[in-house]
């Protein structure tokens, strides 16, 4: 079977797996995302011999696979020639348990007869050391322990462990439950246990997804891509990671092939960002904690633009070679080399979500005076930077330049540092801030205002574009109806769009020229387009990309814009924030319901 990015992701918040159409899990990393992969089938081949975990029905003929509706529970139905059919509900546990949230290093199956007398083989067969071999195995009488790299896991069932060791076929007569989770005995019957844990999993998402504020129209798309934003929350530190994979190529043969199971205080940024409008503060909040430790051990000098989840600095990049590659295409990155970065954009984005602390009143844990002193030292980076060269946002590892997107971002820390100070009754923080943010201001319409054009470029001194410019607006940096932003607007049009797509960028970078358009930019054009009057033109596009979704509701990074594939890591937590983004702009009013 060629891999591809048609996969329904489960998770818990501690660890997550992607099961694709067939209901076969494909991807996992435990004991973190960030881990070793126990199921690495996405990433060798199409015949793996190990790294997967499958259900196969005897005379297959069918499946249908779909989330419980407002859940990050899925149900897949394999139907046989002969009638018979098996119902398969995998998750990951989460609820409360003993007072707090239940969230194990933990895959759960339920399988269920659902008509006929379906013959089913299971195989089980996690890997370990990056794919090159299958995990080590032992057994008991209702359990089988494997034996992977950083973790050992065990699996529990009311299925005779013979069948799983052996791979035999047998006729399923009745429900039966497997756990595969830390290596200790169960201390209930595993079938009550598992089926309890599945209906308090499923409650526990329903009761969240009713929580958030959603708009009237597109709710389907919102809630799914809600949902599995907090799927990317490594819950234990607050961490958000940019995606559950790594080495999805940007386009087939790029050697664009990253490692996104991290914490990149960018895209951190914009999720707990659209997150928030939906009223998701829970997870706000816990990444408030997540940046106050690293504004703490930064100690006023360099940020990172990429940390482990775990706070960890030093994420090396490493190229394995015990795994083929996505459908064969090598290199497979473990790490990124992004932590070694210069990118100034990280202290607007710091600043940004943590000054909203100093206004919001649902929060448990307000922003303190002290976090205020804390906080005006990444203010002070950010002023000291703002016109420095870095990588950028688009992380170029051999063009070095003063970004005209990261100099926006040290003006936007130093106006809501400003702001802050105001509402805190620190009138001469005030001021100070207020006036860093004009210098910045000044030297941006100084250096990167092309005026014989009358638009800005991507750098101080440049005539290139990107798509980050249309961030201006968003920023507060310029009105989008002034003239300047006006025409940014129409050269990023004129130049970037490709049908309905947007590219970053299209010169060439350390790669040579970009070939798949980038989806988070294009959701950044539809909100300029609606910004800019244009909102049926805005909605349409905006259909066209929901309809490039995989089944499970979801995109990755990138585009073709040839086919439609989907390519890059995935799910993509910066394109599911451009569907929230864009629903919550484009939608109907609720009075409109009455």
């Amino acid at each position: 079977m060629t891999p591809n990015l048609d996969l329904a992701p489960i998770g818990n918040c501690s660890v997550s797996a992607l099961v694709d159409r067939q209901g076969r899990f494909v991807w996992a990393c435990a004991p973190r995302i960030d881990g070793d992969p126990v199921f690495s089938a996405l990433m060798d081949g199409a015949s793996p011999e190990h790294g997967f975990w499958a259900v196969e029905l005897e005379g297959q003929v069918a499946v249908e696979q779909a989330y419980v509706r407002n859940t990050a529970v899925l149900r897949t139905v394999l139907t046989a020639a002969d009638g018979g059919a098996v119902e398969i509900l995998d998750f990951c546990p989460r609820h409360l348990k003993h007072s707090r949230i239940y969230r194990p290093i933990a895959f759960a199956r339920v399988m269920r007869p659902l008509s006929g007398a379906p013959r089913v083989t299971m195989r089980l067969r996690p890997s370990t050391d990056w794919g090159a071999r299958a995990a080590e195995r032992t057994s008991g009488s209702n359990h089988i322990r494997y034996l992977c790299r950083d973790v050992t896991l065990r699996l529990t069932t009311n299925c005779p462990v013979s069948h799983v060791l052996n791979e035999r076929a047998f006729r399923l007569e009745e429900e039966m439950a497997f756990f595969l989770g830390p290596d200790e005995g169960y201390d209930q019957s595993v079938l009550a246990g598992v089926t309890a844990a599945l209906d308090l999993t499923i409650a526990h998402w329903k009761h969240w997804t009713r929580t958030l504020y959603l708009p009237l129209d597109w709710q389907e798309a919102v809630i799914r891509a809600a949902i599995t934003l907090k799927l990317c929350v490594y819950e234990e530190t607050g961490a958000i990671v940019a995606a559950m994979t790594t080495s999805v190529p940007e386009f087939p043969e790029s050697g664009r092939n990253w490692d996104y199971r991290y914490c990149w205080i960018r895209d951190a940024y914009y999720t707990v960002r659209a997150l928030n409008r939906l009223g998701a503060v829970d997870i706000l909040e816990s990444y408030l904690g997540y940046l106050r430790n690293l504004v703490d051990a930064s100690a006023g000098g360099h940020v990172q633009p990429v940390y482990g989840v775990g706070l960890e600095p030093a994420i090396v990049e490493r190229i394995v070679d015990s795994v083929e590659g996505y459908r064969g295409m090598k290199p497979v990155r473990v790490g990124n080399q992004a932590h070694e970065h210069l990118q100034h954009d990280v202290y607007g984005q710091i600043v940004l979500p943590l000054v909203q602390a100093f206004f919001d009143h649902r929060l448990l844990r307000p922003g303190t005076i002290e976090d205020f002193r804390a906080l005006e030292k990444v203010g002070d980076r950010a002023f000291a930077m703002h016109d420095q060269v870095d990588a950028g946002l688009w992380e170029f590892r051999t063009i070095a330049r003063v970004h005209t997107y990261s100099s926006v971002m040290c003006w936007a820390a130093c106006d809501r540092l400003a702001k802050a100070a105001h509402h805190l009754g620190l009138d001469d923080r005030c001021e100070l801030w207020r006036e860093r943010a004009r210098i910045i201001r000044e030297r941006i319409e100084a250096e990167a205002y092309l005026p014989d054009e009358g638009r800005f470029a991507a750098s101080f001194g440049g005539t290139e574009l990107d798509a980050s410019l249309l961030q201006m607006t968003d920023l507060g940096f310029l009105d989008a109806h002034d003239p300047r932003q006006v025409k940014t607007f129409e050269a990023v049009e004129r130049d970037l769009k490709r049908g309905p797509y947007l590219f970053r960028y299209v010169h060439p970078d350390d790669f040579g020229e970009p070939e798949t358009a980038f989806n988070f930019c294009t959701f950044w054009y539809i909100e300029a387009l609606a910004l800019n009057g244009r909102v049926e033109e805005a909605r349409v596009i905006f259909e066209e990309m929901l309809s490039r979704r995989t089944h499970a509701g979801l995109l990755s990074e990138d585009i073709s814009i040839q086919d439609g594939e989907l390519w890059g890591n995935y799910p993509q937590t910066y394109s599911l924030v451009g569907i929230i983004n864009c629903a919550v702009l484009l939608s109907r009013s609720w009075t409109d319901a009455r």
